[in-house]
Protein backbone atom coordinates (compact mmCIF):
# COMPACT_ATOMS: atom_id res chain seq x y z
CA UNK A 1 0.00 0.00 0.00
CA UNK A 2 1.28 3.58 -1.01
CA UNK A 3 2.30 5.48 2.21
CA UNK A 4 1.68 9.34 2.07
CA UNK A 5 3.69 9.84 5.64
CA UNK A 6 6.98 7.99 4.23
CA UNK A 7 6.72 10.43 0.89
CA UNK A 8 6.51 13.21 3.34
CA UNK A 9 8.62 12.77 6.28
CA UNK A 10 10.98 10.63 5.57
CA UNK A 11 11.43 11.86 1.67
CA UNK A 12 10.04 15.30 0.84
CA UNK A 13 10.38 17.10 4.49
CA UNK A 14 14.07 16.04 4.84
CA UNK A 15 15.27 16.77 1.33
CA UNK A 16 13.46 20.34 1.11
CA UNK A 17 15.62 21.09 4.52
CA UNK A 18 18.36 19.64 3.26
CA UNK A 19 18.51 21.39 -0.04
CA UNK A 20 17.50 24.72 1.34
CA UNK A 21 20.30 24.55 3.90
CA UNK A 22 23.00 22.97 1.12
CA UNK A 23 21.74 26.07 -1.06
CA UNK A 24 22.52 28.60 1.69
CA UNK A 25 25.77 27.49 2.14
CA UNK A 26 26.88 27.42 -1.58
CA UNK A 27 25.42 30.51 -2.67
CA UNK A 28 26.90 32.14 0.80
CA UNK A 29 30.75 30.98 0.23
CA UNK A 30 30.38 31.84 -3.22
CA UNK A 31 29.30 35.37 -2.66
CA UNK A 32 32.13 36.18 0.20
CA UNK A 33 34.42 33.93 -2.55
CA UNK A 34 34.96 37.03 -4.50
CA UNK A 35 35.88 38.92 -1.36
CA UNK A 36 39.24 39.14 0.07
CA UNK A 37 40.45 40.20 3.13
CA UNK A 38 43.00 43.20 2.95
CA UNK A 39 45.76 41.26 5.03
CA UNK A 40 46.15 38.95 1.78
CA UNK A 41 46.34 35.85 3.94
CA UNK A 42 45.36 32.66 2.51
CA UNK A 43 43.04 30.03 4.35
CA UNK A 44 46.52 27.79 4.99
CA UNK A 45 48.24 30.80 6.30
CA UNK A 46 45.68 31.45 8.55
CA UNK A 47 44.68 28.29 9.18
CA UNK A 48 48.15 27.94 10.33
CA UNK A 49 48.19 31.69 12.66
CA UNK A 50 45.75 30.77 14.20
CA UNK A 51 46.88 27.03 15.58
CA UNK A 52 50.64 28.61 16.45
CA UNK A 53 49.16 31.74 18.50
CA UNK A 54 47.28 28.31 20.42
CA UNK A 55 50.66 26.80 21.12
CA UNK A 56 49.48 24.25 18.64
CA UNK A 57 52.26 23.01 16.35
CA UNK A 58 52.24 19.41 15.44
CA UNK A 59 48.75 20.00 13.14
CA UNK A 60 49.79 19.40 9.48
CA UNK A 61 47.94 21.57 7.08
CA UNK A 62 47.38 20.24 3.19
CA UNK A 63 45.23 20.67 0.56
CA UNK A 64 42.78 18.20 -0.84
CA UNK A 65 41.23 18.08 -4.14
CA UNK A 66 37.21 19.20 -4.28
CA UNK A 67 34.65 21.57 -3.01
CA UNK A 68 33.84 21.98 0.61
CA UNK A 69 35.61 19.11 1.23
CA UNK A 70 37.63 20.59 4.12
CA UNK A 71 37.60 18.97 7.30
CA UNK A 72 40.13 17.84 10.50
CA UNK A 73 41.17 14.13 10.95
CA UNK A 74 41.72 13.88 14.46
CA UNK A 75 43.36 10.52 13.61
CA UNK A 76 46.27 11.92 12.15
CA UNK A 77 46.14 15.23 13.74
CA UNK A 78 45.58 16.85 9.47
CA UNK A 79 44.01 19.87 8.60
CA UNK A 80 42.62 19.65 4.70
CA UNK A 81 41.81 22.31 3.02
CA UNK A 82 40.01 22.38 -0.27
CA UNK A 83 41.42 23.90 -3.14
CA UNK A 84 39.67 26.85 -3.06
CA UNK A 85 40.25 27.60 0.44
CA UNK A 86 43.80 26.53 1.15
CA UNK A 87 45.57 29.03 -1.64
CA UNK A 88 43.36 31.73 -1.50
CA UNK A 89 42.84 35.10 0.06
CA UNK A 90 38.75 35.44 0.44
CA UNK A 91 36.46 35.84 3.63
CA UNK A 92 34.79 32.31 2.00
CA UNK A 93 38.03 31.10 2.68
CA UNK A 94 39.62 32.24 5.98
CA UNK A 95 36.32 31.45 7.58
CA UNK A 96 36.19 28.32 6.71
CA UNK A 97 40.08 27.60 7.37
CA UNK A 98 39.72 28.66 10.99
CA UNK A 99 36.46 27.22 11.00
CA UNK A 100 38.44 23.60 10.55
CA UNK A 101 41.60 24.99 12.91
CA UNK A 102 39.26 25.48 15.40
CA UNK A 103 38.53 21.34 15.43
CA UNK A 104 42.24 20.87 16.08
CA UNK A 105 42.10 23.22 19.04
CA UNK A 106 39.11 21.48 20.30
CA UNK A 107 40.95 18.29 19.63
CA UNK A 108 44.33 19.41 21.62
CA UNK A 109 42.00 20.73 24.41
CA UNK A 110 40.11 18.02 25.10
CA UNK A 111 37.08 19.59 24.15
CA UNK A 112 34.55 16.67 25.45
CA UNK A 113 31.84 17.28 22.89
CA UNK A 114 34.14 16.85 20.53
CA UNK A 115 35.39 13.62 22.45
CA UNK A 116 31.76 12.46 22.84
CA UNK A 117 31.17 12.80 19.11
CA UNK A 118 34.79 10.70 18.39
CA UNK A 119 33.78 8.17 20.32
CA UNK A 120 30.05 7.52 18.44
CA UNK A 121 31.50 7.22 15.06
CA UNK A 122 31.92 3.66 15.04
CA UNK A 123 28.95 3.00 16.53
CA UNK A 124 27.18 6.02 14.28
CA UNK A 125 28.39 3.70 11.48
CA UNK A 126 27.20 0.41 12.06
CA UNK A 127 24.04 1.52 13.24
CA UNK A 128 23.50 3.48 10.00
CA UNK A 129 24.33 0.27 8.16
CA UNK A 130 22.14 -1.68 9.93
CA UNK A 131 18.90 0.29 11.10
CA UNK A 132 16.63 0.38 7.70
CA UNK A 133 17.73 -3.43 6.60
CA UNK A 134 16.00 -4.08 10.38
CA UNK A 135 13.56 -1.73 10.08
CA UNK A 136 12.21 -2.96 6.84
CA UNK A 137 12.65 -6.57 7.70
CA UNK A 138 10.17 -5.43 11.06
CA UNK A 139 7.73 -4.15 8.44
CA UNK A 140 7.26 -7.37 5.82
CA UNK A 141 7.67 -9.24 8.93
CA UNK A 142 5.36 -7.31 11.18
CA UNK A 143 2.55 -8.59 8.70
CA UNK A 144 2.71 -12.27 9.70
CA UNK A 145 4.88 -12.21 12.96
CA UNK A 146 4.78 -10.35 16.21
CA UNK A 147 8.04 -10.14 16.47
CA UNK A 148 8.14 -7.65 13.47
CA UNK A 149 7.42 -4.86 16.01
CA UNK A 150 10.74 -6.24 17.79
CA UNK A 151 12.91 -5.92 15.03
CA UNK A 152 11.58 -2.29 13.80
CA UNK A 153 11.67 -0.97 17.72
CA UNK A 154 15.49 -2.29 17.50
CA UNK A 155 15.86 -0.49 13.65
CA UNK A 156 14.63 2.55 15.30
CA UNK A 157 16.89 2.47 18.33
CA UNK A 158 19.78 1.83 15.50
CA UNK A 159 18.25 5.41 14.03
CA UNK A 160 18.00 6.77 17.26
CA UNK A 161 22.21 6.32 17.95
CA UNK A 162 22.37 8.59 14.35
CA UNK A 163 20.05 11.20 15.64
CA UNK A 164 22.14 11.29 18.90
CA UNK A 165 25.41 12.12 16.80
CA UNK A 166 24.12 14.48 14.74
CA UNK A 167 22.58 16.18 18.39
CA UNK A 168 26.18 16.09 19.92
CA UNK A 169 27.76 17.37 16.02
CA UNK A 170 25.32 20.57 16.93
CA UNK A 171 27.94 22.20 19.84
CA UNK A 172 31.37 20.82 17.89
CA UNK A 173 30.57 22.68 14.77
CA UNK A 174 28.78 25.97 16.68
CA UNK A 175 31.69 26.03 18.95
CA UNK A 176 34.53 25.74 16.13
CA UNK A 177 32.86 28.62 14.45
CA UNK A 178 32.73 30.77 18.10
CA UNK A 179 36.24 30.19 17.96
CA UNK A 180 37.29 31.25 14.61
CA UNK A 181 35.24 34.30 14.94
CA UNK A 182 37.19 35.27 17.87
CA UNK A 183 40.74 34.14 16.51
CA UNK A 184 40.33 35.54 13.46
CA UNK A 185 40.18 38.96 14.87
CA UNK A 186 42.55 38.69 17.31
CA UNK A 187 45.04 37.12 15.43
CA UNK A 188 44.70 40.39 12.65
CA UNK A 189 43.77 37.81 9.92
CA UNK A 190 40.16 39.79 8.97
CA UNK A 191 39.44 43.71 10.24
CA UNK A 192 36.73 43.99 12.74
CA UNK A 193 35.00 45.43 9.65
CA UNK A 194 35.17 42.39 7.55
CA UNK A 195 34.14 39.77 10.01
CA UNK A 196 30.40 39.89 9.14
CA UNK A 197 31.45 38.53 6.00
CA UNK A 198 33.35 35.39 7.09
CA UNK A 199 30.44 34.87 10.45
CA UNK A 200 28.19 34.59 7.71
CA UNK A 201 30.12 31.51 5.53
CA UNK A 202 30.35 30.08 9.01
CA UNK A 203 26.54 30.87 10.31
CA UNK A 204 25.08 29.10 6.89
CA UNK A 205 27.35 26.26 7.32
CA UNK A 206 26.17 25.70 10.37
CA UNK A 207 22.62 25.53 9.44
CA UNK A 208 23.81 22.23 7.12
CA UNK A 209 24.73 20.07 10.54
CA UNK A 210 21.28 21.68 12.31
CA UNK A 211 19.41 20.44 9.25
CA UNK A 212 20.80 16.80 9.23
CA UNK A 213 19.65 16.74 12.97
CA UNK A 214 15.98 17.87 12.13
CA UNK A 215 15.80 15.43 8.98
CA UNK A 216 17.48 12.82 10.99
CA UNK A 217 14.88 13.49 14.02
CA UNK A 218 11.53 13.85 11.85
CA UNK A 219 12.84 10.41 10.11
CA UNK A 220 13.09 8.96 13.55
CA UNK A 221 9.57 10.05 14.77
CA UNK A 222 8.00 8.80 11.53
CA UNK A 223 9.44 5.11 12.46
CA UNK A 224 8.34 5.29 15.83
CA UNK A 225 4.96 5.83 14.77
CA UNK A 226 4.95 3.12 12.35
CA UNK A 227 6.51 0.75 15.17
CA UNK A 228 2.72 1.93 16.92
CA UNK A 229 4.90 3.07 19.79
CA UNK A 230 3.78 6.39 19.18
CA UNK A 231 0.28 6.95 18.24
CA UNK A 232 -0.47 8.21 15.01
Amino acid sequence: MFDVGYLIFVVAIPMAISGFATLSVRGTFARYEQVGTRRRITGAQAAKLMLERQGVYDCHIEPIAGRLSDHYDPRTRTLRLSEPVFNSTSLSAVGVACHEAGHALQHAQAYPWLTMRSNLVPLTGFASQLSMPIIIGGMILGMAHPLGRVAMLIGCGLLAVAFLFSVVTLPVEWDASARAKTAMVEAGIVDRDEIQGASAVLNAAFLTYLAAAISALITLLYYLMRSGLLRR
